[in-house]
């Protein structure tokens, strides 16, 4: 229980979990005479079969949280250091990656409590489905993210690996996932100072003002940016923006509902939820 209630020993679990994982994943591709994206994926499931071994070990599910921002991080590392050379788009495209990946990561050890908390959503499905767990944990909880979030991150493997050329496409979308960066920075920062002064109830200041998920609107619009800078560098890649409609599902139909279920609980929720906007930032009209 120490342990577990220890955040350098969570840290120190985490790191080893995702040096296995990253260790495991690396070696399948490198191994497999496969089409890179269909080793990618291998690659990638593999880390995450490692990783939800891990999760098991420490009986939580949190462990694979860090995945999400880790996972792009690694492959666009990885796919910039073979490229011959890094020209317009790929180095604009590992820019944004590595934006992205830093803040959420950093959100995410910022916010991390040790190995003895555990998201209240998994807490919640553990007890909602009993036996049937082991397989919602793997499947729910780890595999179909991991899914999601290859198919996001896979525009950015097009555009590092194959050279895709760089053009005024590239240079807006570009812009458009950097802004997302900064609101989901923004909105985390105005948070966690929200929380820093003790306050209860809902969040009614900054960009959380006219809008109830503006960390959420942030990630939709990142891999949107991603996809659009792989389609405008090569539109013949037209299917690419699967990865952040996939992305952009989850969150309007999973993610979303299942915040505001637990924001429901709370007392005022139905004026909160009348006057302020679900994902986008403009003032309602009294």
């Amino acid at each position: 229980m120490k342990f577990k209630e220890s955040r350098a020993a969570g840290y120190a679990a985490i790191f080893v979990t995702y040096a296995f994982a990253i260790a495991y994943g690396v070696a399948a591709y490198l191994n497999l005479p496969l089409d890179f994206r269909l080793s990618l994926l291998i690659a990638d499931v593999t880390a995450t079969v490692v990783t939800f071994i891990f999760s098991v070990m420490f009986k939580n599910a949190s462990v694979y949280d860090p995945y999400w921002s880790v996972q792009p991080l690694v492959i666009a590392i990885a796919f910039a250091a073979t490229a011959p050379a890094l020209k317009g788009a790929q180095i604009l495209a590992l820019i944004a990656i590595s934006l992205w990946s830093v803040r959420l990561t950093a959100n995410w050890a910022y916010t991390f409590k040790g190995l003895a908390y555990e998201d209240w959503r998994y807490v919640m499905l553990a007890a909602k489905t009993g036996r049937l767990y082991p397989a919602v944990n793997f499947f729910g909880i780890h595999l179909v993210p991991t899914l999601i979030v290859y198919a996001c991150t896979l525009p950015a493997v097009y555009i590092l690996r194959l050279g895709l050329p760089f053009n005024a496409g590239s240079a807006v979308f570009f812009a458009l996932s950097l802004g997302a960066v900064i609101l989901q920075g923004a909105a985390d920062v105005q948070m966690h100072a929200f929380k820093k002064r003790g306050g209860k109830g809902f969040i009614r200041t900054g960009l959380w003002k006219y809008c109830r998920h503006p960390n959420y609107l942030g990630e939709i619009l990142f891999w949107w940016g991603i996809a659009l800078m792989a389609v405008c560098s090569s539109p013949k890649f037209w299917y690419l923006p699967a990865g952040a409609l996939a992305n952009t599902l989850m969150f309007l139909f999973i993610s979303i509902p299942l915040a505001e279920k637990k924001q429901a609980l709370k007392p005022g929720y139905a004026q909160y939820k009348a006057e302020t906007r679900m994902l986008l930032p403009i003032k309602k009209r009294s």
